[in-house]
């Protein structure tokens, strides 16, 4: 058998989690390619995320996760890509990742969205999707800035999404502390498909809502620690905050003002 077989196969459990932590992951996994020799990474995490819309529960899953950073080409669980060019501090990639930000109309609470008119059983679900992106990073003494823009290219939501974000890593003792704040702009059509009500919704009678486009800001905590010798232990948590467009959805529980993803796990290095 391949020796690659096993870890194709456990990079394709690694894509289950990603309901819970799909952005989270990937950025886990390259601060730790960045902080490691090792081109190939496999491992076990836990990772939460707080639920959002109305009557859904809280997501925890824990999964093997796996990577691979090469000079060409990196994988990353749930994004894969190509660097396109490298120098001085310069990044830019070319990437495929997948958007996990769907929902099945069966999780969502059904006394909660009474509450607002709704009645779940005329609801549609909001299903996941694949984006395909480019991102570039300028890194230096300073810190390091991100510049990220991806599109659906399944025709899930037809939208894409613009981002912005800057890290400054450093070191305490063992501890490699990645502190992040950031901003992502999302189109009308991917944020009216996942916040909004859909057409054939309100064909059905259920209120009419589109956000329309919408900033979403977020900050971010990564924490790596090796140990013997190849390992690494992983720490990563983001905090979403939905502005008022978003927040005001039916489909958005009333006490949410954003979500939090937090991950933990380690990994060992070949």
């Amino acid at each position: 058998m391949s020796p690659f077989r096993p870890l194709v196969f456990l990079g394709l459990l690694a894509s289950a989690a990603a309901p819970v932590s799909a952005q989270v992951v990937s950025e886990s996994n390259r601060e730790a390619g960045q902080a490691s020799d090792s081109r190939w990474r496999v491992g076990l995490a836990v990772a939460s995320r707080e639920g959002v819309y109305a009557g859904e529960d809280n997501r925890t899953l824990v999964f093997p996760n796996v990577s691979y950073e090469g000079e060409r080409f990196f994988w990353r669980g749930v994004q894969a890509g190509a660097h396109l060019f490298s120098r001085d501090g310069f990044a830019l990639d070319g990437y495929v990742a997948g958007r996990f930000d769907g929902i099945d109309a069966d999780d969502f609470g059904i006394p909660e969205l009474a509450e607002r008119g709704i009645d779940r059983r005329l609801l549609e679900d909001r299903d996941d999707a694949l984006d395909v992106g480019m991102s570039a990073r300028w890194r230096g003494a300073a810190g390091e800035l991100e510049l990220d823009a991806r599109a659906d290219v399944t025709g899930t939501s037809e939208g894409y999404q613009a981002s912005l974000a800057y890290r400054h890593p450093f070191q305490a003792g063992h501890w490699q502390l990645t502190p992040g704040v950031g901003v992502r702009w999302l189109s009308s059509d991917l944020a009216d498909y996942y916040y909004g009500t859909l057409d054939e919704e309100v064909a059905r009678g259920v209120v009419r809502d589109r956000p329309g486009s919408a900033t979403v800001p977020n900050a971010s905590l990564t924490v790596l620690r090796p140990f013997a010798e190849k390992w690494l232990f992983i720490a990563s948590a983001e905090y979403r905050r939905l502005p008022s467009a978003l927040r005001d959805s039916p489909l958005i529980d009333r006490d949410a003002d954003g979500g939090t993803t937090v991950m933990v796990g380690f990994s060992r290095g070949f």
